[in-house]
């Protein structure tokens, strides 16, 4: 099952006390969370410092139990990083949770603002990048090219951008990039190596808690997989995320974003950062294209996705979709690789 599922209550309770650290849980001890995002319910659980997450559809497309079993890997894979919640427990589907869910650690923190707090950001996807990776991948993708592979996913998505109702003007430099990236435009030589490390995917900066330490918390692990880190760097820094969040909702210089990278840079080894340099453009690119392919999709589907949404959030995820899909928008996005 992967589209949107409410659960309840008094199911998601009954789950919880199965687990044998939470048998004395109270039912009243369930406080529900403002819903922030498209794709999960967030549940506290007072006085245990954690927080149930359930899922409302599954956004790559998955069973109930595979995103769950992805999901749970996903905690557990990035918990060495030390910058997100740990993983203490997973609730099947079933009755009234039709989704299952998962149960992780509380962060407390709050909403990054930016640009101050990009370099925090830069040291978490630091973290999360230089892990040491596992002698087995599954069950997380791990496409052996991954350059290939987000180009694959663009080619996936690019439908929507026919069916979104963009203007002509619009539509040709949408058309105008996909012809770029099919043909490798702008990418570097053949040679140049590609690295292949964790990836968080979803790294805009509604996704992130800083602590009081002003350490940032990467707390959404839903897509998190192995591929090119560049992608990381350019979803959390480009105006179609830093703009996705209203809590977030900010623009980055370019300043912003070379000093961001920078800061990347210095918190992973050397040849690393030298291996991801040469791809940080034509990753920004496809990164992009990712992005602004799913939000022509959400103008078409996006009720029918994530119903139930706040009106507040719907509204604003609507206006950023129409923002982001306007023609002056996307050339002055195109500058950062023109």
């Amino acid at each position: 099952m992967s589209g949107a599922a409410g659960f309840s209550t008094e199911a998601l309770h009954a789950a919880l006390i199965r687990l044998p650290r939470l048998a004395d849980l109270p039912a009243d001890a369930l406080e529900p969370m403002p819903l922030k995002g498209v794709a999960h319910d967030h549940v506290r659980l007072q006085g245990r410092r954690l927080i149930a997450r359930i899922p409302r559809w599954s956004q790559l497309g998955l069973d109930a139990w595979t995103a769950l079993d992805r999901q749970a890997a996903a905690f557990r894979r990035a918990e060495p990083s030390g910058h997100t919640p740990r993983f203490a427990g997973l609730l099947p589907p079933g009755e009234g949770l039709p989704l299952g869910a998962l149960v992780v650690g509380e962060v407390e923190g709050r909403t990054p603002v930016l640009p101050g707090d990009m370099p925090a950001i830069a040291r978490a996807l630091a973290a999360i990048h230089r892990m040491a990776p596992p002698d087995l991948y599954e069950p997380l993708p791990a496409p052996p090219d991954p350059v290939a592979a987000l180009l694959a996913q663009v080619e996936r998505q690019a439908e929507w951008f026919d069916r979104a109702a963009l203007d002509a003007r619009a539509r040709a430099l949408v058309a105008e990039e996909l012809a770029a990236a099919r043909t490798g435009d702008l990418a570097p030589p053949p040679e140049t190596p590609m690295p292949l490390t964790a990836v968080g995917v979803d790294v805009h900066p509604g996704n992130f808690l800083i602590d009081g330490h002003g350490k940032a918390w990467f707390t959404d692990l839903e897509k998190l997989q192995y591929g090119h880190p560049a992608s990381d760097l350019a979803h959390a820094s480009l105006y179609s995320s830093t703009k996705w969040d209203p809590a977030v909702n900010a623009e980055l210089t370019p300043a912003d974003v070379d000093a961001f990278v920078a800061a990347w840079a210095m918190a992973v080894p050397g040849d690393l950062a030298d291996e991801v340099r040469p791809w940080l453009k034509p990753l920004r690119r496809l990164t992009w294209l990712r992005t602004l392919s799913w939000m022509a999709r959400w103008t078409v589907e996006g009720a029918t996705l994530s119903p139930g949404m706040p009106e507040r959030l719907r509204t604003h995820m609507d206006t950023h979709a129409t923002d982001i899909l306007r023609a002056d928008r996307i050339e002055q996005v195109r500058r950062d690789w023109h």
